[in-house]
């Protein structure tokens, strides 16, 4: 896909004769094309181009080079004289509005009326008053009758195109579809409702429609869909100019990503990992492609992702792992088929690589258990909680926080199918294992919980409300008998470490240390201890910081400047705060280097011991 600004093409490279070919180049949005199976033909998405109204190009010489209307804004008029600009370029612009339904009010402005060469009007005359301007495309573009999205089918060797469906105006399902995938005369496709970031994984997902590629404009649909906590796929017979959407996953649960979703080789049978009927965890199921009762393929303890249908269309391949096996290639062998919401009929697993793992300490884990914490306002809190194997009556230990981050994450009672969060998940149980009590919490804004969970009010810059699962969990860890209630510390990455610098900053007679690796300390930029966002940081509660603090992070971080804790720091030593820090020149978020995880996991442990385990234990309550 080209993508030209306010058009956009479907091109064709063949290596052969390293030639370009145009799929049907018109002035609007192409995007998303999908090879047939005979691999003669493509199907693609078609949406409108940009209207004069929502171009902004900057401007050139000549007459058909203006600057686009979107990128003019309002001035006021200049004085008279030399300050101005040629012509009436300085004059006080009258605004041109538009009143058209569903779309929020625009304003550009028109080209002023003459002047002189000193500026046109002089600085006392008034604006002009705005203009309206509802002619038909203009500023809304839309296909002839008012639909908004075709599929066309391609021909590859002419280049060829025909419309083969389009979507009705105000289509609350179809107006806006992407990320789709083709099985036979079917493409399918998510869809969500909800506002706010979305549900998904990943870096903000999927929250509302869809939105288009290429950068197309979106137009609401003016009957939205009432809001829905799960995530949904929908199949559409293309070929079918009558054909509506129908909902496939009708389950209720995350289905996180494009890595969650396959299609059968034949294209009848569409495979999807979700925590359906098994919140904490991950495990496949089948719907057929064109509608039906989902099955349930996967199931047990473990965590299954990226299902992957064989060839064969007898066995499916996933990632596999469990709360003592690292994730693993496993292979499912099908055939059989459950009811929804029932893991009778689901097939045994092989695992066939690794074979073996010498040396691994499977023996050394822990099962998680599952605990459930309420957070000041009553919201309900998903935990897992790590209890050492050599634990006895009347033992008080010490114990640690683990706080993802993302916010976009769920961790889980068995290790992770995200890099990072399978070194977390393998480095709570070696806290574990060390005799420390450890728990891991999934913090609203979180996902696996709905979108509701997923776009809880008022979190980050906007109030920080996920701060107190995170006081929930510690005083929780405060209440169990086995557990020292003044040795408790904690640990995060990325906005795991922003959470662990917040404990320290607001909570210090809770969290006695603490280890912040790479953490955000300050929300946006404004340094007013009025504003939310300054108060909902961490240096906005920089004073009551007292616990000792472990800092980790490497120059080159791409995720979270590295003046973040260049800031911090000069905080903490105005404050006399003792901390220890770790700099990587040169190195990312997450190390790419084994020896320095090493060594950060060496200094982990000593600060760890000298902090929490060395520390006396209090007397009994």
């Amino acid at each position: 896909m080209s993508t030209r600004t306010d058009h956009s093409f479907i091109c064709v490279y063949d290596v052969a004769t390293r030639s370009v070919k145009y799929m049907s180049p018109s002035v609007d949005f192409d995007t998303m094309p999908m090879w047939s199976p005979d691999s003669k033909h493509l199907m693609f998405i078609r949406r409108p181009g940009l209207p004069f109204g929502q171009q902004a190009p900057q401007g050139g010489v000549g007459i058909g080079l203006p600057n686009g209307v979107a990128a003019q804004t309002p001035t006021t008029a200049a004085p008279a004289g030399r300050g101005g600009a040629r012509g009436g370029r300085s004059a006080s612009a009258p605004l041109v509005t538009n009143n058209l339904p569903n779309e929020a009010a625009q304003e550009t402005p028109t080209t002023a009326a003459p002047g002189g060469r000193g500026g046109g009007r002089s600085s006392q005359d008034a604006a002009a008053p705005a203009v309206t301007n509802n002619s038909p495309g203009l500023m809304q573009a839309t296909f002839k009758g008012g639909h908004t999205l075709a599929f066309y089918k391609a021909e590859v060797s002419t280049g060829e195109a025909q419309e083969t469906w389009h979507n009705q105006p105000n289509d609350a399902i179809a107006a806006n579809i992407g990320n789709a995938r083709l099985a036979g005369d079917l493409v399918i496709f998510p869809f969500g409702v909800g506002g706010g970031r979305g549900g998904r994984g990943g870096r903000g997902g999927r929250g509302g429609t869809s939105g288009a590629p290429g950068g197309a404009p979106v137009a609401p649909p003016a009957s939205q869909a009432p809001a829905d906590e799960w995530d949904r796929y929908y199949a559409l017979n293309v070929l079918d100019p009558s054909a509506r959407p129908v909902l496939l996953t009708t389950t209720d649960g995350l289905i996180e990503n494009q890595t969650s979703v396959a299609v059968s080789v034949d294209g009848k049978t569409f495979y999807y990992c979700t925590n359906a009927k098994d919140i904490e965890r991950r495990h496949i199921w089948a719907v057929p492609g064109g509608g039906g009762t989902p099955a349930q393929i996967t199931a047990g303890e473990g965590v299954e992702s990226y299902p992957a249908p064989l060839a064969s269309g007898k066995y499916m391949a996933t990632l596999s792992a469990g709360w003592n096996m690292p994730q693993s290639l496993g292979i499912w062998k099908m055939g059989t088929s459950g009811t929804e919401g029932s893991a009778a009929a689901a097939p045994a697993q092989k695992i066939i690589f690794p074979t073996s793992r010498p040396g691994f300490p499977t023996d050394a884990h822990v099962k998680p258990e599952i605990v459930i914490t309420k957070a000041a306002d009553g919201l309900e809190i998903h935990n897992q909680l790590f209890l050492p194997r050599n634990l006895k009556a009347g033992d008080r230990r010490p114990a640690i926080v683990f706080v993802h981050g993302g916010p976009v994450r769920q961790m889980m009672p068995a290790y992770h199918y995200m890099q990072f969060y399978h070194w977390a998940y393998g480095i709570n149980q070696w806290l574990a294992s060390q005799g420390y009590v450890v728990m891991s919490i999934n913090y609203r804004s979180g996902i696996g919980y709905g979108r509701s969970f997923r776009t809880a009010p008022k979190t980050g810059g906007a109030g920080n409300s996920e701060y107190q699962d995170v006081v929930a969990g510690g005083k929780y860890l405060q209440t169990r008998p086995d557990v020292d209630p003044n040795r408790i510390g904690i640990w995060g990455l990325s906005y795991g470490g922003l959470l662990t610098s917040q404990a320290l900053a607001r909570n210090s007679d809770i969290f006695k240390a603490g280890i912040d690796l790479a953490g955000v300390h300050l929300f946006g930029s404004s340094l007013d201890p009025g504003a939310v966002s300054y108060q909902s940081s961490t240096i906005g509660a920089i004073d009551g910081w007292k616990s000792p603090v472990l800092l980790i992070q490497g120059d080159d971080d791409r995720n979270v400047a590295f003046q973040q804790m260049t800031g911090l720091v000069q905080l903490l030593r105005q404050r006399d705060v003792y901390y220890e820090l770790i700099v990587f020149p040169d190195d990312v978020h997450e190390s790419l280097l084994h020896s320095r995880w090493m060594y950060t996991l060496g200094r982990m442990e000593t600060f760890l011991h000298k902090f929490l385990w060395e520390t006396p234990v209090s007397a009994s309550q």
